[in-house]
Parts: C-alpha cells; structure tokens; sequence
C-alpha cells in the first residue's frame, strides 16, 4: 500500500510526462503481480464504489482530533478536498505500515482486506477499521486511503501513459499492451501476468480493439494536407463511437469508453447474427429515423438495463460502419484504409439496417469541401472525417492520419451566477463555473464549465469571486452576476432537467467578456433560436 501511495505522489509532483513514465515503468518492474493489477486497475482510471460518505468521515476526522466540528467543515471548505484534510489534519505515525521488511501489506492485501470488507461491516466496526488504517499510514498514504474509500480517486496520467510504461517494463509494443487491457477485466494477478506474457495466447473473445482517433483540423486543410484525392472523406457523426465484435457464435457491442452497451441496444446485436464469424467492425451508433435524429435522443437509450420493443421504436437506432478492424478472424488493421473499405463495402452490401455503411463524401476540390462542411449543422453531423487512403488503423490519436475538420461551435455570451473549488492542484481555486442566461427579469442556469481559462486568468477570477461572494451553499458560492463570458458548444437541445429548459453539449469558455456588462449578454430567446 505504502508503496502505490508513494507513486501516487510522485505522479501528483511530476509535470513532465517522461518522469511519470519513468516512476511508473520502475514501479511496475518490481511490484507483484497482485499489486500490479490492482495500481494499473487505478491508474487506468478504474475506481471502486464509494464506501463511506464524506459526512461520516468528517466525523471521524473530528473525534480523533479533538477539534470542533466547524473547523474541520472550515478547514475541508478551504483546502477543496477530504482526503487531503485528513492527509493534514493527522499526524503521521513515527512507524508507517510501509516501514521494515516486509511490513507493507502491499496494495492488493490493503484493497481486499482492509478497504472492500467495509461494505459489509457495523458503522462502529468500519469506524474502528478506518481510523485504524489512517494511524498506520503516513500522509501520503492516508490522502490514498481516504480516496479509495469516498470512490474519488484520480490519478494524474492518460491511459496512453499508462500503456507506454507498461510496454517498456514488458518489452512488448505499446499497440499490444493497448489491446490487453480493453474490455472488461478484474485486477486479479492472472491479468497482470497476462500484460508480461511473451505469446499472444487465448485473448478474450469479447476483446475489442483500441480505438483510433482523429485530431482536430485548425485552418485552410489546402495549406497541410496537399491534394484531396489522398484523403478519403465521410460525414462525422454525432452519435456514439463503438466497435461490435461478433466472435464465437455471441455479439458484443463496446463504446469508445470501453463499456459494454450490448443489452442497450438489441436491435443491433440481432442483426448482427448476418455477420461473418470473427468479424469486428467500427462505427458510430446513431438515433435514426428516416436521418439522423439529434444526440439528445439518443442518450435516452443510455443506460438502461432494460429496453423495451415499444422503446426501440420510440428511438430507433443504427449501426454506422466506417471500418474493418477483423475479417475471418484475421487482424486487418496493418492493411491500409483503402484495403479495408474494399472489404467492408462488400461485407456490408447484402447487409440491411439497422446496419449500415457509412457513405463517402465525393468532392473535387478543397473549396468544393469547405462548402460541404458548412452543410454539416443541417444534415445534423459535426463536420467532416479526413483519413488518409494509405493509413493503417493505429492506436490511440496519432497526429497525422486522421483529421476531424469540424463546422464551427454554437456560442453564447452568458452570465457567471455560481463558483465552486476545483480538484487536485486547484482545489483551492474556484475553477468550476455555473452559467446562467435572462429570462425577463430574472436568471435562469443554462450550463457549467470549467475550461477555457488560463492560469493567470483563474486565480484572477478567483480573487474577484472570492470578494464579490453574495452566499454561500457549502462549498458553493453565489456571487453578484455581472461577468460576462463567452461560452462555445457542439449543440443544444431541450433539457427538463435545467432551468432554462436547455441543454448544452460540451461547453467550455472562449473568453472573459469583460468589455461586456450583463445587460449585453445572450437571453434564454436568443438562445432557443439555436435549437435545430
């Protein structure tokens, strides 16, 4: 335990990303196969369920402290994080767990006996365990501990970073490190062990494919891209990313997040019955009737458990295929792009929807398909997908041969009527902003960001929030409402969850209008003339 807590903060203090790789690969070359599957469970981004709520711990933290219970709620207001109070507030033991040989029970031993059982235990039990644990541990070690429990572990390092350590550990390349660890898998050591295997062995029949990306395209593409006939082009859908894999006589279906959406969406698991044996296809799930339907519908088939056939016809959905990644099963993603769409036409020609193909964009010149991107908003898409014809399917997004050359976003000027801390380094910043547009006289939320800003202007605002605060709601505060900024976004679309009665996809902030009071902001009118 004391030692993942110990990389933990090592990753925490590193800024540059060969360090991380460095501290991580040492860690992984010397750590046993049940802590190895556990810290890549973690570090992967996997967490646990919350054990134990932030309340009872705070209550805890002020019995074994002695101290009133307002100046720990004070001091947790201040720092922005509870395990970083605790971490504090405690002092650390003259002999740690992690001291001596052999007296670190290790991560896996910690997990599975002192922080998993606590689900099932009294609360004077659990109490009793827990603040046992935070007497063992030393600062670093209790920050972990606590995070664990509350189920808000976030460790500072990509999946891709990841990936890179654990290929130079096991000599593997990054691409094969990268398909071991998709899908779903417990951290048992059997899977960690299976990281370092030197065969390609049995893999999981459900196992998808790592998702290849594209960058965003800024500017003229004429200026970077040289002649259009090199690149093959597609509409770039607004739906969900996903590979089906239809291998061993059963059909998955996994989203680019690496969930498995198979019971979500029936429909496309039965036709893919039609399918070839050991086939894998990527494309883009989709609301659809008679077109594209807006992406607002089809979250509402989103996790649910449960579809029924009245459901299905209410939001009927699609398979859009734009890719063979496996044929026969044969890996086809070493062959290059116009390879595989050869392929995929034919295996997709007998084929009836649900699934579909993805069609080509046929343009002549770089102005020709700048103007069919301006189409994009009205054929509800995001823009236009550019791949180079020659391109293998890689892994993860490698700039260069992929280009996503996206419309323009949607922006509004709104007002900021609520702050509240952020995490990690800016937990004692105010970082997260509420947004909120007029409706007649009064103030409606219509979004939150927390992007956008640079540095100097964060702790700028943060100043100007913290002495302009109207009220406070917990860690929350509410100040006078008359900073102006401008917030883009991909779409919007009604929402009965908001307020405003709106709902806006990915927004993030543009810039501080400060040459704008709040009488010069965008009304909740205006921005219902956004919706399609």
């Amino acid at each position: 335990m004391q030692g993942f807590a110990d990389l933990f903060r090592a990753l925490d203090e590193q800024r540059g990303t060969n360090a991380k790789v460095d501290a991580m690969t040492e860690y992984f070359r010397q750590v046993s196969a049940a802590d190895g599957a556990w810290a890549v469970y973690f570090l992967s981004g996997r967490r646990l369920k919350r054990l134990i709520g932030p309340v009872q711990l705070r209550e805890w933290l002020t019995q074994m402290t002695g101290l009133p219970a307002w100046l720990i709620e004070e001091t947790h207001q201040h720092v922005g994080d509870l395990a970083e109070t605790v971490a504090l507030m405690l002092e650390t033991p003259t002999r740690t767990a992690g001291d001596g040989d052999g007296a670190d029970p290790g991560l896996a031993t910690w997990v599975e006996s002192r922080i998993l059982p606590l689900r099932d235990l009294d609360d004077a039990t659990r109490r009793h365990q827990v603040t046992t644990a935070w007497c063992e541990l030393d600062e670093a070690g209790r920050f972990l501990h606590t995070k664990l429990l509350t189920g808000a572990l976030r460790v500072g390092v990509s999946q891709t970073l990841v990936e890179r350590a654990l290929a130079r550990a096991s000599g593997h390349p990054r691409p094969v490190i990268a398909h071991r660890m998709m899908g779903q898998w417990s951290p048992e050591p059997a899977f960690y062990t299976g990281l370092f295997d030197a065969s390609s062995g049995q893999e999981d029949a459900s196992r998808p494919y790592p998702f290849f990306l594209a960058h965003p395209l800024e500017g003229d593409p004429r200026e970077s891209l040289g002649a259009i006939d090199d690149w093959q082009l597609e509409w770039k859908w607004d739906g969900i990313r996903a590979q089906l894999v239809r291998r061993d006589d059963a059909v998955y279906l996994w989203s680019r997040g690496e969930a498995l959406v198979t019971e979500t969406f029936p429909e496309l698991i039965t036709a893919a019955d039609a399918l070839p044996a050991d086939t894998v296809i990527d494309g883009e799930i989709l609301a659809w009737q008679d077109d594209v339907l807006p992406f607002a519908q089809l979250q509402r088939r989103l996790g649910r458990k449960r579809v029924t056939r009245r459901f299905m016809n209410e939001v009927p959905v699609r398979l859009m295929a734009y890719d063979l990644l496996e044929a026969n099963g044969e890996d086809l993603r070493g062959e290059p792009l116009t390879s595989r769409r050869t392929r995929l036409e034919a295996l997709m020609a007998p084929m009836e929807p649900p699934l579909m193909i993805s069609p080509l964009i046929e343009s002549t010149s770089w102005s020709d398909l700048a103007g069919r991107r301006d189409e994009s908003r009205d054929r509800g898409v995001e823009g236009i997908m550019l791949k180079g014809r020659d391109t293998r399917y890689g892994t993860g997004r490698s700039r260069g041969p992929w280009w996503k050359w996206k419309v323009s976003p949607l922006t509004l000027d709104v007002v900021l009527l609520y702050a509240q801390p952020g995490h990690g380094r800016r937990a004692n910043l105010y970082t997260d902003y509420s947004f909120a547009v007029a409706d007649g006289d009064q103030l409606v939320p219509i979004a939150k960001a927390y992007s956008g800003l640079d540095d100097r202007e964060i702790r700028r605002l943060d100043r100007w929030i913290r002495r302009n605060t109207k009220e406070r709601f917990g860690p929350v505060r509410s100040v006078e409402p008359v900073q102006v900024f401008e917030l883009a976004f991909e779409g919007i679309a009604p929402s009965s969850r908001h307020k405003s009665g709106l709902a806006l996809r990915f927004p993030r902030i543009v810039r501080w209008r400060e040459d704008l009071g709040p009488a010069d902001a965008d009304t909740l009118t205006q921005a219902r003339a956004l919706l399609p």
